[in-house]
């Protein structure tokens, strides 16, 4: 099992794909499959019948799994970097940026 970087609640990337470029907040992530669903990253047209929730029914724009491998986090400078993980002042791991050195909550 490959060691994930990416947690939820984390503002990423994405470095590789359609969008490129792009940055958001993690909303999931799925850890058997690899993958991730940013907010507002790679979204598709669903096709939705009339339910409770949406009584008209339609195509509905959402958000897909994009892999992990895609992504890097973004720390308080708003650079992608990778992450580290250190002992903290408490005496627990923290992950902090390779490239700026400060801590990522």
């Amino acid at each position: 099992m490959i060691k994930i970087h990416i947690k939820k609640g984390d503002m990423v990337k994405v470095i590789a794909g359609d969008a490129k470029g792009s940055q958001g907040k993690v909303l999931m992530v799925d850890r058997e499959n690899y993958r991730a669903i940013v907010e507002g990253v790679n979204m598709v047209s669903k096709h939705s019948k009339a339910n409770a929730k949406n009584p008209q029914g339609g195509i509905i724009k959402k958000e897909a799994p994009i892999h992990i491998s895609n992504l890097m986090v973004v720390d308080g400078k708003g650079n992608a970097t990778r992450i580290g993980r250190r002992l903290g002042d408490n005496g627990k791991l923290v992950r902090y940026s390779k490239k700026s050195g400060e801590e990522i909550k």
